[in-house]
């Protein structure tokens, strides 16, 4: 990210399309975290361009992964299609299509603990439109992401004694959970 930052920075055309490649990688990987791209996006264009540069990469890596996951459902049989889905919204979005299916997209992206790569795939599975689930799937994340790039943007900006002592708060919490993790695999 450095990297991105100190030598193409200087050029934001170059920057920009940059960014929206690599936030269409994360999005079609579907485990890797966008927030260090929203940090860069931040430093190099300011706050308000960077969080418009971050949602216009969710976005387009949202539709990317939205046509790449209808594509590699057409070829499944049907038969092999009936899944469990654990959530009943998403199951309910899998068998809707209309508004009913822009407001569960938009309802479900609002909603911090469902994984955004698990609506983007059951929207592939439903009968929602391409533009639709577009609209939707950007609105529902506008909040999400202004957060992560507020939270972001007041982290750049504090002063080194309260970065380090998030940072060594942090290191506490995580080393507190896996020693709880452990604590509780040996019962």
């Amino acid at each position: 990210m450095e990297f991105l930052i100190e030598r193409i920075g200087s050029h934001p055309l170059i920057f920009m399309l940059i960014s929206l490649l690599l936030n269409t990688l994360i999005a079609i990987s579907g485990i890797l975290p966008s927030a260090f791209l929203t940090a860069a996006n931040i430093l190099v264009l300011g706050f308000a361009n960077g969080l418009l540069l971050s949602i216009a990469g969710e976005a387009i890596g949202a539709v990317v992964c939205f046509l790449l996951y209808r594509k590699g459902l057409a070829i499944i049989p049907s038969s092999q299609k009936k899944a469990k889905f654990m959530n009943t919204f998403l199951n309910r979005l899998r068998k809707t299509d209309g508004m009913e299916a822009v407001f569960l997209v938009l309802f479900l992206r609002l909603l911090p603990f469902i994984p955004s790569g698990l609506v983007t795939l059951t929207a592939a599975y439903s009968k929602m439109r391409t533009w639709s689930f577009a609209a939707a799937s950007t609105a529902g994340k506008i909040p999400a992401l202004y957060i992560e790039a507020y939270s972001i943007d007041v982290a750049l900006n504090a002063r080194t004694q309260w970065q380090i002592g998030a940072l060594i708060a942090i290191i506490f919490l995580f080393a507190i959970w896996i020693l709880w993790k452990r604590k509780n695999k040996d019962i």
